[in-house]
């Protein structure tokens, strides 16, 4: 399969086993996923008929802890996504510093074709799949694409019914509520912009432009913060419309026309052109924040960047970044750039351990000094990376190079490798 997930992780991670000097018996070790839990959720529907739903949920690697991960409700879910993307998120988790493994789960559904109830049914058979396998020392499943709050509390509400205990840590991105996090929803939008303003430092930038491809939570959230911030946002794209203004464009009369008519057909902030030709825009920094594989080799050559922030999950093919690392093109990782919703979701798992729940004010301080650390940590390594190598290695390989190394540490001081 073109441009499959699974070989995407592998071969990003046999990318950096080399500069690493990793041997092949370590790599398989890293590639292993721990388990795997499939099946098919049966959900009776508001018509009475009972509809299947394939589900997954991987657990890729607990050496430095729990298993952490979100849920997937999306028609385009495979096990290989889902495999993939546990592997990417123990790499978050190190990379972050955050006493997490990597875990992933998905279910394969269009949630905007079902009622209310039927996502909640749908939710609950999930969570009977999974609840074996989950706990806040297990393994803590979180929010992704398609899922919210309020998909979390079902699935924590069934998770608590069956297990018959008060156990609020075993889920995070919940409702405040239910032991949710202040700043937990726009956790990943604000993460990604402490990362551009890294970026922007590290780079010696001045003024940059930017392209913002998806407009869900992660994307919506990250789009105000640089627009508050003085950031010029010529393009921003929904899965129809790309909305082009190289004035700038008014991001909240923008997103206010989006959420009231479901797209930006008939916005007259700017020209509207199809969404996939924002990835030719000219603008500075291009950020990706919809799905995987935005980025491959029918559109690598239209980009204009100098910079790519991946704030999706594998937005760009490794065929895609060595063409354009070879242009001199700077990729700020997916496991970096992202982080900021897994490290919130951290701090709700530890709020709910310790029962203390913190201010709005000290969270979002205490996840800029995570996130401009592990920025300022991944170019460090970059950078001596290069030096030792004197070769062309994307800014990925920084990055990499600290969680990996992290991971493989946790996992000889256990024996497993």
């Amino acid at each position: 399969m073109q441009n499959d997930p699974l070989k995407n992780a592998e071969s990003q991670l046999r990318a950096v086993a080399s500069v690493l000097e990793l041997s092949e018996k370590e790599i398989k070790a890293l590639l292993r996923i721990d388990k795997l839990v499939k099946g098919e959720l049966s959900v009776k529907m508001d018509n009475g008929k009972t509809k299947k739903f394939k589900a997954w949920r991987s657990q890729h690697n607990n050496a430095k802890g729990p298993y952490k991960g979100g849920i997937r409700f999306h028609p385009n879910v495979t096990e290989s996504e889902v495999k993939a993307l546990s592997l990417w998120m123990s790499w978050k988790c190190a990379l972050a510093g955050i006493p997490f493994g990597g875990g992933k789960g998905g279910v394969i559904v269009n949630p905007k074709s079902l009622s209310r109830r039927e996502l909640e049914r749908l939710s609950r058979a999930y969570a009977k799949m999974i609840y074996p396998y989950i706990g806040e020392s297990k393994d803590v499943p979180a929010p992704d694409v398609n899922t919210d709050g309020a998909v979390m509390a079902w699935i924590l509400d069934e998770y608590e019914k069956i297990t018959k205990r008060n156990e609020p840590g075993a889920i995070t991105g919940k409702p405040i509520s239910l032991g949710g996090s202040k700043g937990r929803l726009e956790a990943t939008g604000l993460g990604g912009f402490f990362t551009l303003n890294s970026l922007v430092k590290a780079m010696k930038m001045k003024n940059p432009t930017l392209a913002v491809q998806g407009v869900g939570n992660v994307g919506s959230f990250f789009c105000r913060f640089a627009y508050e911030a003085g950031y010029k946002i010529v393009a921003v794209s929904d899965s129809k419309n790309m909305v082009w203004n190289e004035k700038g464009v008014d991001i909240p009369k923008a997103l206010d026309w989006k959420l009231l008519n479901g797209s930006f057909e008939g916005f007259n902030g700017g020209k509207l052109f199809p969404a996939d030709s924002i990835v030719g825009s000219a603008a500075d920094i291009f950020v990706p924040a919809a799905l995987e594989n935005a980025i491959d080799r029918d559109n690598m050559g239209e980009l204009k960047a100098k910079c790519i922030l991946e704030l999706a999950n594998g937005p760009c093919t490794p065929e895609a970044e060595e063409n354009l690392n070879k242009k001199g093109v700077v990729i700020v990782p997916d496991i970096l750039a992202n982080a900021g919703g897994v490290v919130v979701s951290y701090f709700e798992w530890a709020q709910n351990i310790s029962g203390f729940y913190w201010e709005e004010k000290t969270i979002k301080e205490r996840l800029k000094e995570i996130m401009a650390k592990a920025f300022d940590g991944a170019w460090n390594e970059w950078t001596e990376i290069k030096k030792i190598k004197k070769d062309n290695i994307p800014f990925r390989m920084g990055a990499y190079a600290i969680a990996v190394r992290r991971v493989l540490e946790a996992m000889r001081m256990r024996g497993r490798c």
